[in-house]
């Protein structure tokens, strides 16, 4: 299996641990607002084979306790269930990273005890949904099905999880977060993630709300889930 990116350490992206985050190519969003666009659209080369990798975990056994799986979207990688059972046998605890289309391979990994904790993105509301994801639908309902069922999944599964939703000003008012706690409504934790604009994201233009509206929509996703906080704001 071929990584095609490796962040050596981060406190970041799988909070409460000291991990390193890995990178897996190819997505089926194209998001306007998306950082790793290149990885999304499978353009970059991988960095190294997945032999390295572990030849990496294995020296820093006792320096880092977790790896979190990101991409792209890592549920299309085929060899994702063999590199999980791998990291993990090497008592590295291991977070996923997931757009929640792919609920046959989030059950098979979930069932099968290979993650520990799964962070899921809800890009918008149901009827902006494939304008966010930059998607062709003919569809909605039976678009969203995927997604419906991976909430139902997590929300029913004892692995530990939370919801995320990046928040572009240009994608996002407070009707929305009426639409999305009611999709994700008794869930176990939500975090609102303010956008940032780099050279990696695809289209120009974008922009993050105020803090001010963060803490509005903040407000409006805590009356749903027994957790909301806000990440990107001071």
């Amino acid at each position: 299996m071929k990584i095609y990116g490796l962040q050596k350490m981060t406190l970041l992206d799988y909070p409460g641990h000291v991990a390193c985050t890995i990178f897996l190519s190819g997505c089926d969003f194209r998001c306007p607002f998306c950082h790793n666009f290149d990885l999304a659209s499978g353009k970059l080369e991988p960095v190294m084979e997945e032999e390295e990798l572990l030849a990496f975990l294995e020296k820093r056994r006792g320096l880092l306790d977790g790896a979190a799986i990101t991409g792209g979207e890592p549920c299309l990688s085929p060899g994702l269930p063999s590199l999980l059972q791998k990291i993990r046998s090497m008592g590295f605890s291991v977070k996923l990273d997931t757009n929640g289309f792919h609920p046959m391979r989030l059950k098979e990994i979930i069932e099968a005890g290979l993650v520990d904790y799964v962070a899921m993105d809800i890009k918008n509301s149901p009827g902006k949904y494939a304008l966010t994801t930059g998607t062709a639908v003919h569809d909605p309902v039976s678009f969203l099905t995927p997604l419906n069922e991976s909430i139902s999944l997590l929300m029913q599964s004892s692995v530990d999880y939370e919801f995320r939703t990046t928040v572009v000003a240009q994608f996002h008012e407070e009707e929305d977060f009426h639409q999305i706690g009611q999709m994700i409504r008794g869930a176990r934790r939500h975090f609102l993630q303010k956008f940032t604009d780099r050279d990696t994201v695809p289209f120009e233009g974008l922009s993050a709300p105020s803090d001010n509206s963060m803490r509005r929509y903040l407000d409006i996703m805590a009356s749903y889930v027994d957790e909301a906080g806000l990440r990107g704001v001071d």
